[in-house]
């Protein structure tokens, strides 16, 4: 049995943060609150005064802080993001997590010593891949795409000598992830640089009688009975007409958990399992740190006691999309 992964766990505040180190989270990533990080919503993520104070909490307490500048730089504002790095590095970041080879060249040569994470928004699905960014950059780690199964994960670890990072909990992303181009061509706008796949401003719940309709820049992405719960309208979980038929064409409201298959994340040498959600409550992330910290732990003394508890399950439902939870990419049957 290999050792366990690190719990990942997000901060999209201060409370967030405090709520994740609190409930066994080993690090925590967040972003400044700029367009520099990819979560850049109203009233989320830190200035220069709330990362101090939180690196301050993480580190007194033997935890790690994980900066995420994983936007991609924009014409004639390269320096915006080269500050970024050095912000974190000024301030103490344990690693900086980058997608873009511009800005891991730059921090490479500029800060020699910081540790650096390839980025899910980087897209490597390939050892080789990681092996470039390694051999170019010296990364330490990279998060893989949510588009990978559990044994093309095991293949990539076992030509890689970057420690991996997997997606555990939360959302899941069936397009580039962040650079989704259905959100694109619909909104006109980036997901990636504007923080959100369906943007809010972009939002509309329209009632009818009988009905609830939802649109995204007045596209119709579902139509919901009285009785149904009205979710929030993002394109690829919207149900579709498809040949007379109308379904979730392309993805259910759904969560990733991935509490079934720990003991294979863990065997195959996985090194850090992420959970999604820095746009989410403190309270949903204490109760997901919580939960999965509490599974992990389970697992010290080797693989042949686990065993998923009603508990876990029954929590993680009550934060999860739909109430429903997938292995999404990580088990498919048709391999």
């Amino acid at each position: 049995m290999s050792s366990l992964p690190d719990l990942i766990c997000p901060a999209g505040s201060l409370p967030a943060l405090k709520a994740a180190i609190d409930n066994g989270a080993d690090a925590v990533y967040l972003g400044f609150k700029n367009d520099t990080n990819a979560r850049n919503f109203a009233g989320l993520n830190f200035d220069t005064k709330a990362m101090t104070e939180g690196i301050r909490y993480a580190h007194a307490r033997e935890r790690e802080v994980l900066l995420a500048i994983n936007t991609f730089p924009q014409p004639g504002r390269v320096a915006d993001w080269q500050r970024a790095v050095d912000a974190g590095v000024d301030l103490g970041a344990d690693a900086i997590i980058l997608a873009d080879v511009g800005l891991l060249d730059y921090a490479v040569r500029r800060h020699p010593r910081q540790r650096l994470h390839l980025s899910v928004q980087g897209s490597a699905t390939s050892y080789e891949a990681i092996n470039f960014c390694q051999r170019e950059f010296g990364i330490r780690r990279a998060v893989l795409p949510r588009v990978l199964t559990l044994a093309q994960v095991g293949l990539v670890i076992e030509n890689t000598s970057v420690e991996i990072e997997v997606f555990g909990f939360g959302s899941l992303c069936v397009m580039n992830e962040g650079r989704c181009w259905l959100s694109s061509y619909a909104c006109g706008e980036s997901p990636n640089t504007v923080g959100a796949c369906s943007p809010a401003k972009y939002v509309k719940w329209d009632k009818q009688p009988g009905t609830m309709e939802t649109r995204l820049n007045g596209i119709l992405i579902d139509r919901f009975a009285d009785d149904e719960p009205a979710g929030y309208p993002t394109l690829c979980k919207g149900r579709f007409e498809v040949a007379g038929d109308t379904y979730y064409a392309l993805e259910e409201p759904t969560s990733l958990n991935v509490l079934p298959i720990l003991p294979d994340i863990v065997r195959i040498g996985v090194r850090a399992i992420k959970v999604e959600g820095r746009q989410r409550s403190p309270a949903y992330v204490a109760q997901v740190t919580r939960t999965l910290r509490a599974a992990l732990d389970s697992l010290a003394g080797g693989p042949a006691g686990f065993h998923v508890k009603p508990a876990w399950e029954a929590d993680l439902a009550k934060v999860s999309e739909g109430r429903q939870a997938t292995l999404g990419a990580y088990n498919r049957p048709w391999r």
